[in-house]
């Protein structure tokens, strides 16, 4: 008996460009918090307006002109907010939302302008949706040995609720298994250790790959595996006696299938001010994307991540050099570039 699901959540962790009309759709539990109608992406795409939505798992912006062109920016990868001074096709001189962020060991750096003066929402609204999100982790990671637990009690996240807790789980991690406790909630399975509760487990179900039963060399026990991002692991814990065991594989089934039809990310973000057409009865609408896209296998796509790249090393200028192709003095170019890859304009 097993219960498993094969849906991959990279939305909150990954950065795509350009990304898909299927990309673009919001997943299960995905809600949109904010929306900017008026932003020009004045790093990767300057002088184009477009729109900037805020969810409780990425940063989308979608050119208005041009809706294949696109970012989806994960919380999880951004590393830093801040503002700048930056000189917009759009605008012209004007402060500018800078974030810096780093996924598989590569840092991209992003530039938003904000079209509408006076208007300091989208400072604000993704400064304030960071820290909800990193706020929140305990509800998205899986977490070892961490202070989940103060003496015997589970510490409860907001919005959570304990289902059931199960006494004399056995851990097998080890030939002689470690005599613990089950707490069940709403958004993740929890087990500590009896005689030491910072031996502990906490795994939210959106990082539950399968949830099945299986014989063991201790009898037939319950199997928990992990999702590849959060390690992969194989967990197994022995319930006596066998119809109690049964019970509660049933109970973690029932809510690992039901959480993950309409999970709760623990993000927990309101904006008053939010637009009446950002939402609908059927959900958040971004603007389609036409089917017929060109697709470009080549180094060509290079260029658009050498548009947002930022070069980690990069503390000081470099040495300044002649450029006889543009007749004068510039800084040395980074390996691998060269003037036409960093000036040239992919048709749309």
């Amino acid at each position: 008996m097993s219960n498993k699901t094969a849906d991959v959540f990279w939305q909150d962790r990954d950065i795509r460009f350009d990304i898909s009309p299927q990309e673009l759709q919001l997943r299960n539990g995905e809600n949109m918090i904010d929306k900017l109608d008026a932003v020009e992406d004045t790093k990767g795409n300057s002088g184009d307006r477009g729109k900037l939505f805020m969810t409780n798992l990425r940063l989308i912006w979608q050119s208005h002109s041009r809706p294949r062109v696109s970012l989806s920016v994960g919380w999880s990868c951004v590393t830093s907010i801040s503002s700048r001074t930056v000189n917009s096709k759009l605008r012209g001189v004007a402060e500018a939302l800078y974030i810096l962020t780093k996924t598989n060991n590569t840092r991209f750096e992003f530039i938003f302008t904000n079209l509408s003066s006076g208007n300091s929402r989208l400072m604000s609204s993704v400064t304030s949706v960071s820290k909800a999100y990193n706020s929140s982790k305990m509800y998205r990671e899986l977490k070892l040995r961490g202070a989940v637990i103060q003496n015997k009690q589970l510490k409860v996240l907001p919005e959570e609720k304990i289902y059931s807790k199960i006494n004399g789980v056995w851990n097998l991690s080890s030939d002689q298994g470690n005599l613990g406790t089950f707490f069940i909630t709403n958004v993740r399975l929890v087990w500590h250790a009896n005689m030491n509760e910072l031996f502990n487990i906490s795994l939210p179900y959106i990082q539950m790959a399968c949830v099945k039963m299986r014989d063991s060399k201790f009898g037939m026990a319950l199997v928990v595996e992990s999702t590849e991002v959060s390690g992969g692991y194989v967990l197994g814990f022995k319930i006596d006696p066998i119809e109690r065991l049964q019970e509660v594989y049933k109970e973690i089934s029932s809510l690992f299938h039901v959480h993950n039809t309409n999970p709760n990310y623990g993000v927990q973000f309101y904006i008053e001010e939010r637009s009446s057409h950002l939402m609908s009865e059927e959900g958040p609408l971004l603007d389609p994307v036409e089917d017929d896209i060109e697709i470009i296998n080549s180094d060509d796509q290079r260029d658009t991540f050498a548009a947002y790249f930022a070069d980690e090393n990069h503390g000081i200028d470099r040495e300044p050099i002649y450029s006889e192709e543009l007749g004068l003095a510039i800084e040395k170019l980074k390996e691998g570039f060269t003037l036409a890859s960093l000036w040239a304009v992919i048709p749309s």
